[in-house]
């Protein structure tokens, strides 16, 4: 039977997986091998070291370089606090001193006599890194991070924007549209599903009232446009500091998949982590919902890469245009390679779509669903 590897969309109930959890720089670990921890345990930390300024002292004070050591006040790795005097020249008979002062809070780095300049540094930045999801930590990366292992539902979405996010699950059953005043109050801190499109004013209304996430069918491009302030590109998104959208079915006024919907609500009041973290070109980050049990482990589904072949019979989701973001099911896949509307040589695949159409469409624009 032919086949072909394509990325691969999970929307998993009973799954097994790993988080690395690791650290911009090295720095410490502050769990153990084994440990069982919760999603806001901080499993990792360390310091990135704050802006250099250089000061000119010899410059300052109208000296020599090899003077600038005995007029320094302060001493090298001594704190030294914004507007504070760092260096004093000996004056005329005493008179007429000169002082230069800290442009900032930090520490004074180095002085040299060659140059006659000194270094401060601002005060390093503390990072930390948090286990994410709950679950045990399957793996250590000395002074790196840690690997977590854990169980529960995982599902992917098509597009997300904002980052990591952790919360109680709320279904929201409702059509909301333009036109509804949903009272968001309520949902502080709160990760919402809801099953219709987002629009820019129930966004907004979400992000004034505090909620963590929102995961929906899908969002007009222009509505994401609105809340990003700029059109989204090609780059990972994730970065944003904005409510999370992660969307499960594509661009435009598209409800989420009764499946995926069906399947999140039976865990309303559950603890979730999302991420809206998407590489958009290559397709291989994309934005998740995890949400942990602890009451399955006899059901846990294991997926090798033979889940990622496409072949007659897999479900799948189109990823590119004209026909984006819609579902259907791989009928045939044609041995030959077929040239399409750009003139390029393609292998195909013909699809019948959930809304009954059916269509040929180039392979490498296909992703396969897994699911349970």
């Amino acid at each position: 039977m032919p086949k072909s590897y394509t990325p691969g969309l999970k929307i998993l109930e009973c799954a097994n997986i790993n988080k690395k959890r690791i650290l911009p720089l090295k720095g410490e670990v502050h769990v153990d091998r084994n440990e069982t921890v919760d999603a806001n345990k901080v499993v990792a930390s360390t310091k990135i070291p704050g802006n250099v300024q250089m000061l000119n002292i010899a410059n300052e004070l109208n000296i020599d370089p090899d003077e600038v050591p005995d007029v320094m006040l302060s001493k090298i790795d001594e704190k030294v606090s914004k507007g504070q005097v760092i260096a004093r020249s000996k004056g005329l008979f005493g008179l007429f001193k000169s002082e230069v002062k800290s442009p900032l809070n930090g520490t004074l780095g180095n002085v040299s006599d060659i140059t006659g300049q000194a270094i401060i540094s601002e005060d390093p930045h503390p990072i930390e890194v948090d286990a994410y999801i709950s679950g045990k930590v399957d793996n250590i990366l000395e002074n790196e991070g840690v690997i977590i292992n854990s169980t529960g539902t995982f599902i992917q979405g098509i597009i997300g924007v904002g980052g990591e996010k952790k919360g109680e699950i709320v279904i929201i059953l409702e059509d909301l549209t333009d036109s509804n005043n949903y009272d968001m109050n309520s949902l502080k801190n709160k990760i919402i599903i809801m099953k219709s499109h987002l629009s820019y004013n129930i966004y907004e209304s979400a992000n004034l009232a505090g909620v963590k996430g929102i995961v929906c069918g899908g969002i007009d491009y222009q509505t994401l446009t609105n809340i990003l302030g700029y059109p989204l590109g090609v780059a990972i998104t994730g970065m944003e500091n904005i409510t999370t959208i992660i969307v499960t079915e594509g661009f435009g006024e598209i409800s989420m998949d009764s499946r995926t919907f069906n399947l999140i609500e039976k865990y309303k009041g559950y603890f979730a982590s999302i991420n809206g973290a998407t590489q958009i070109r290559a397709g291989v980050l994309r934005p998740e919902i995890f949400i942990g049990r602890d009451n399955h482990e006899n059901n846990i589904e294991l997926f090798d890469e033979e889940k990622l072949i496409i072949s007659i019979g897999s479900k799948i989701r189109v990823i590119r245009e004209p026909y984006f973001g819609l579902i259907g099911t791989v009928t045939k896949l044609p041995s030959e390679l077929i040239k399409i509307d750009t003139e390029t040589v393609v292998r195909v695949a013909e699809v019948l779509f959930d809304n009954g159409s059916k269509n040929i469409i180039p392979r490498p624009n296909l992703e396969v669903i897994l699911s349970d």
